[in-house]
């Protein structure tokens, strides 16, 4: 049995019985208009105001909503696909997140409100992430670097792979605690399969709601470790949260970049939980690895690669 009371600290601790109060363990007990209602409250309980000089606006991105965020004169743009399981979250679940990267990287980020299931099932996330980058390198044209947490980890990847020999300036990707469709035997699986904020069956019934059938094989807009090909995908740094059971797709992830000789970089975040963006101001832990992920985002948009 793995210690959480030792592994995880006080403040991080003080994050998961906070987010609990307004989304308790068994959420995903309750039907989906219920998980969305709880998601939605808990994101608001966490929710910061913006950075002085940060604005954004909505817009609709080749028929998909997102929200784009600038502060000043910005030369690159960052395309965020948010968490949640592709069951919960929005615009207004990662709109602080999103904020503060814009404030700390100066660069225009494009928040993708893409479809959700179960009214939506694969690939329409995909599809919508894909479109709206679509429209952001054409409208923009000044490079992209693709940002995601969690299921929105999987949707950056699955653009960045899909990608290739189709759409020019992408210069990075950032996957922060991303499910990544990794073998279901490697340790985090079992090891975490009952970690704080995020269980296995919490992942099993993410990935059953998102699903018409069976899984689809070999498809990389649904699981990126699932392509055969690893070659020609941009600089990627890739944050893991220690106690979290998708931990082990990032090391799988960054092997598979590094056999096709592409740049990678993995930080594995000790004693952290999945969703631990949320905990950027109540845990040192947390707001220390948001302020790399900030780094890693404005490093790539500078076509800089500070970790060799």
């Amino acid at each position: 049995m793995v210690d959480y009371d030792t592994l995880i600290d006080a403040q991080t601790w003080a994050f998961i019985r906070k987010t609990a109060e307004s989304y308790p363990d068994d959420a995903v007990d309750l039907d989906i208009e219920g998980q969305r209602r709880v998601y939605d409250a808990m994101c608001r309980e966490f929710h910061q105001e913006y950075p002085e000089g940060v604005s954004a606006v909505d817009k609709l991105a080749d028929g998909v909503p997102v929200r784009i965020y600038t502060a000043g004169d910005p030369g690159r743009t960052v395309m965020f696909f948010h968490g949640g399981g592709f069951v919960v979250g929005g615009l207004e679940s990662h709109d602080d997140v999103c904020a503060e990267i814009c404030a700390n990287t100066g660069y225009r980020v494009v928040a993708v409100d893409y479809r959700l299931a179960p009214e939506h099932k694969h690939p329409a996330a995909f599809e919508d992430a894909w479109a709206a980058t679509q429209w952001a390198a054409n409208r923009y044209k000044d490079g992209l670097v693709l940002v995601g947490d969690s299921a929105g980890g999987n949707l950056a990847a699955a653009v960045a792979h899909y990608a290739r020999d189709r759409l020019k300036g992408i210069l990075g990707q950032v996957l922060i605690y991303p499910g990544l469709g990794g073998d279901r035997n490697a340790p985090s699986y079992s090891e975490h399969a009952n970690a704080p904020m995020l269980t296995r069956a919490d992942l099993e019934f993410y990935e059953n709601i998102r699903l018409n059938g069976e899984a689809p094989a070999g498809d990389a807009t649904y699981a990126p470790l699932h392509d055969t090909d690893f070659s020609k995908l941009p600089r990627t740094v890739i944050f893991t949260a220690e106690c979290d059971p998708i931990a082990s797709d990032g090391p799988q992830y960054r092997d598979k970049l590094k056999a096709a000789g592409v740049p990678v970089h993995l930080v594995e975040e000790e004693g952290l939980v999945h969703g631990y963006l949320r905990a950027r101001l109540m845990s040192a832990r947390a707001g220390e690895s948001f302020e790399r992920i900030v780094l890693a985002v404005e490093a790539l948009g500078q076509d800089l690669w500070p970790y060799d």
